[in-house]
């Protein structure tokens, strides 16, 4: 490595070696943890709001009425949450207070941990139209068929608005260590920390456009010459595959620029150019949002593994790591029905964990670290009727866990509630004080 940077660095007389290296990401993975931690601790912890529970109030309506279907929660909170200030969001759990319209409900966070999941699920199955599918997943071949791009062609200045939301949301999730539930590509991440992009990038995502790419290039070795090249190439023009399957001009005025047996090389170098560069103005606009909240010149110093860990967390949730931040009410960790409920959560499936995870905290996913876990899950065990459907209180991580007669009916009740049972105020105490427009009290239910 440490030569191919020296070579770079005489091309390139304002970078020594190292620094080079960390520009291009070489180097990133070998810094140590510290190098790029501290800084980014303690810019948060001298920009945090004080004294404060929660930011600024937003509304959301999620239920329609008359016949008028509701707009994504996703567009409702981005258009109130740019135009407030940014350093009335530097909270270090709640950035804003979410007062969900003619729901019974107030949030002392459950709420607000919910609509973030929602929104992330807005954005993965398209209801908003900021994220697509990799090509890859389109064309079912190669790696990332189950991560997303930003959209190329989101570029209104109401997608710009949105793309900035998304990079307060990412934000957020960094400094109240709340990971979002999102599947987006590696080269994604590694131009939210201004790594460049090479073809290999393009290749993990679009495999297809990549090989059609390179047969151009090496269209010789397959007996074509200049004399039959357009019998044998579709294309006349400079215009290539968007990542989102447009034909589009790769230079300006592309179309009118004949593509030929000889310019073919200059087709395929631009070609590549453009589509490594085609999100530039959506990867602004997400770094706009989350230098917000966070000290975006520190994201140069991550590798696009440690970024996407620390906006996302881990995919995988583990029981191990729950029974380290558990706390028992009314029960201890002895009885039969935790260890039920443990040997229950351990049967699940991950997709299920997830569910579960939902249910009890609003969240999908779980920090990194687990020392960044700052609310312990509890288990507390209820007076109820036997085998009845457990309840919880997403504000305060709390699973609450009827008698039950044995592990199998305790893991079907467990399994209907996590499938089914999404409202949050089921006895509907907050109801008539949302309606009113009024002030609640700071609990959930």
């Amino acid at each position: 490595v440490y030569s191919d940077l020296a070579l770079l660095q005489n091309s390139t007389s304002h970078y020594n070696a190292g620094t080079w290296g960390i520009v291009q990401g070489q180097l990133r993975p070998l810094l140590a943890p510290r190098v790029y931690t501290l800084p980014m601790v303690r810019s948060i912890g001298k920009t945090m709001v004080q004294g404060k529970n929660y930011g600024p109030q937003i509304t959301v309506k999620r239920i329609s009425t008359r016949g008028r279907k509701c707009k994504p929660i996703f567009v409702q909170i981005a258009r109130q949450v740019v135009k407030l200030n940014a350093s009335d969001l530097r909270l270090p759990s709640r950035a804003w207070k979410v007062k969900l319209v003619g729901e019974g409900a107030d949030d002392a966070g459950g709420v607000f941990d919910d609509t973030i999941t929602e929104m992330c699920q807005e954005l993965e199955t398209g209801i908003v139209d900021l994220l697509i599918p990799s090509p890859n997943a389109t064309a079912e071949v190669g790696y990332n068929r189950d991560r997303f791009l930003f959209n190329p062609s989101a570029c209104l200045d109401e997608h710009l608005m949105q793309f900035k939301f998304l990079g307060i949301l990412m934000g957020v999730a960094i400094r109240t260590k709340k990971p979002l539930d999102l599947h987006l590509a590696p080269m994604v991440w590694k131009q939210l920390c201004c790594i460049p992009l090479i073809l290999e990038d393009l290749e993990e995502v679009d495999l297809l456009y990549v090989q059609t790419l390179n047969s151009i290039l090496h269209i010789e070795d397959s007996g074509i010459t200049e004399e039959n090249f357009h019998e044998m190439i579709p294309l006349d023009s400079f215009v290539g595959q968007s990542a989102d399957g447009k034909m589009v001009p790769i230079i300006p005025g592309g179309n009118s620029i004949p593509l030929t047996f000889s310019n073919r090389k200059e087709y395929v170098e631009r070609a590549i150019e453009y589509r490594l560069h085609e999100m530039d103005r959506q990867v602004a606009a997400v770094r706009e949002g989350m230098s917000w909240i966070v000290p975006v010149p520190l994201l140069s110093l991550l590798t696009a593994k440690q970024l996407e860990q620390m906006v996302c967390g881990m995919p995988e949730i583990s029981v191990e790591v729950l029974k380290k931040v558990v706390r028992y009410r009314e029960v201890d960790e002895q009885h039969q029905l935790v260890q039920w409920f443990w040997h229950t959560l351990e049967e699940f499936s991950n997709e299920e964990r997830v569910l579960f995870m939902r249910f009890v905290s609003g969240r999908s996913r779980l920090p990194a670290n687990t020392a960044d876990i700052s609310q312990r899950f509890q288990i507390m065990k209820v007076d109820r009727p036997y085998d009845s459907l457990p309840t919880s209180q997403t504000c305060f991580f709390q699973l609450r866990l009827p008698p039950y007669s044995s592990q199998l009916i305790m893991a079907e009740r467990l399994r209907y509630a996590i499938n089914n049972c999404r409202s949050i105020d089921m006895d509907n105490y907050m109801l008539s004080r949302n309606v009113d427009n009024a002030e609640g009290s700071d609990t959930d239910y």
